[in-house]
C-alpha cells in the first residue's frame, strides 16, 4: 500500500461522487477532506484484514475488490466485489469495532479513505449527514437479505447459472488475468470448486454454455436464464 499526494479539490470531487456524501452541501463537505486520503494497492494485495481496527469509510476511485470471509477450515466465501466509484466499509463507522469481512484488491486499485472519527462528528452536526447514511445502509440489507435468499432457497447449479448470467464476457472468456477460476466462481456462489465443476457440466449437458480450455461459453442464453429462474428483462 502507497499513500498518494492529492489536493483538497481531488478530494471534494471524490466526496461528491460518492453515494453517501452526493446530496450534501460543500460546508459539510469540507472539513471532511481533511480527514480523507488516497492509497494505491496492486493486484491481489490485502486493503485489510477481518477483524482489524477500520480507518473508515472506503471509496474505489478507480480499480475493483473483493470482500471475503474465510472459514476455520480456510474455505473462502467472496461476500461482494466493488470496482470503480462503489464504496465499502461502512459498518465500522458507526459501531467502532473491527473490520466485518476482509478485502483484497483484484487488480491495481485507488481507493479514498474519509476517517471514520470525521463522519461520525459530521453525523452528530448535521442530521442530513446520518439521513444519507441510513438510506444507503437500508439499500446495503436488501441486498444482503438478497444474498441470505440465494443461499437459503436455492441449489448450486441455479445460483451458478444466476451468476453466471450477470459476468461480463472477459470474466468468463477473457485472458487469464481476467476470468474466474472455477475457486473464484465456488466463493461466489457459497460452496468449493468440485461442485461448481458438477454445476458446469450439467449446465453444459443442458446446452445453455459450453466450457472449453477453462472459459465458459454462453451458448445458449434462454436455457441459461431457465436455470437461474430469471425473466430476461433481469439479465
Amino acid at each position: 500500500m502507497r499513500r498518494i499526494s492529492t489536493n483538497s479539490s481531488a478530494k471534494l470531487e471524490a466526496l461528491r461522487a460518492c453515494r453517501y456524501f452526493s446530496s450534501l452541501s460543500d460546508e459539510i463537505l469540507i472539513p471532511l477532506t481533511e480527514a480523507t486520503h488516497l492509497c494505491r494497492y496492486d493486484a491481489g494485495e490485502m486493503v485489510f484484514l477481518e477483524g482489524e481496527p477500520s480507518e473508515g469509510l472506503c471509496i474505489i476511485k478507480q480499480g475493483s475488490v473483493k470482500l471475503y470471509k474465510v472459514s476455520p477450515q480456510g474455505r473462502e466465501l467472496i461476500v461482494n466485489t466493488f470496482e470503480d466509484g462503489d464504496s465499502f466499509n461502512e459498518v465500522p463507522v458507526f459501531d467502532s469495532q473491527g473490520n466485518p469481512v476482509s478485502v483484497a484488491a483484484l487488480d491495481e486499485s485507488e481507493i479514498w479513505v474519509v476517517g471514520a472519527d470525521a463522519i461520525r462528528d459530521a453525523m452528530h452536526q448535521h442530521p442530513e449527514v446520518a439521513q444519507a447514511f441510513i438510506l444507503n445502509l437500508s439499500q446495503n440489507l436488501r441486498m444482503l437479505v438478497g444474498m441470505v435468499e440465494e443461499l437459503s432457497f436455492y441449489q448450486v447449479t441455479t445460483r451458478l447459472a444466476r451468476l453466471i448470467s450477470n459476468l461480463p464476457t472477459e470474466q468468463l472468456v477473457g485472458n487469464a488475468s481476467q476470468r474466474l477460476t472455477q475457486d473464484d466462481l465456488a466463493a461466489r456462489v457459497g460452496t468449493v470448486r468440485e461442485v461448481v465443476a458438477r454445476s458446469l457440466r450439467k449446465l453444459e449437458r443442458s446446452g445453455a454454455i459450453e466450457v472449453s480450455r477453462q472459459k465458459i461459453h454462453v451458448i445458449n442464453k434462454g436455457r441459461l436464464i431457465e436455470w437461474a429462474h430469471l425473466p430476461y428483462d433481469e439479465v
